[in-house]
């Protein structure tokens, strides 16, 4: 198990999790951790290596490195790891968003993309890291409390209760 770059020998294991996730949720498109157009995956691997140098960001976004997390030469999940917190990602999101398939939850791979994560925030430098979910969230709770996170506060979210951890590196 093992996180990588985006790329397209994974595409046809990448592109049925994205149909997963897009059956779950069709809200996910638009930003550099949500992918978007399963027929697309060229020019989101494209794009997440522009946003990983800083390059044609949208506005109000920070630089991000994008992972996948592969198991036996599948695609588990993706991680975005953005390598400054702005004001909006203060507010919710934090530094380190990450999402597993839904067929390969429950399985143990949340905490391990977070701890892998958090050894590639280190090399970027960075100290600590913020991470946030949803206050329902009991599954997202447990991985990152068992990856050393600590709950800094509770604040409401576009109606929504969050939780804030700090985790330190």
């Amino acid at each position: 198990m093992r996180l990588i770059k985006p790329t397209l020998k994974y595409k046809t294991s990448f592109q049925k999790g994205l149909k997963e996730f897009l059956k779950i949720d069709k809200r996910n498109r638009g930003d550099p951790g949500n992918e978007g157009d399963p027929a697309k995956v060229d020019e989101y691997i494209k794009k997440s290596r522009y946003y990983e140098r800083g390059v044609n960001l949208p506005k109000g976004i920070v630089p991000t490195s994008t992972f996948w997390l592969i198991d036996k030469g599948v695609f588990i999940g993706r991680v975005g790891l953005r390598h400054k917190l702005n004001k909006k990602l203060r507010g919710f999101g934090g530094h380190i968003g990450y999402a597993i398939r839904p067929s390969k939850r429950n399985q143990g791979y949340g905490s391990e993309i977070l701890r892998l994560a958090l050894q590639k925030a280190k090399q970027l430098g960075l100290k600590k890291v913020m991470v946030t979910c949803d206050d329902t969230n009991i599954a997202s709770q447990k991985i990152i409390e068992k990856n050393n996170g600590k709950l800094r506060e509770k604040k409401k979210w576009e109606g929504k209760l969050m939780r804030f951890y700090w985790i330190k590196i």
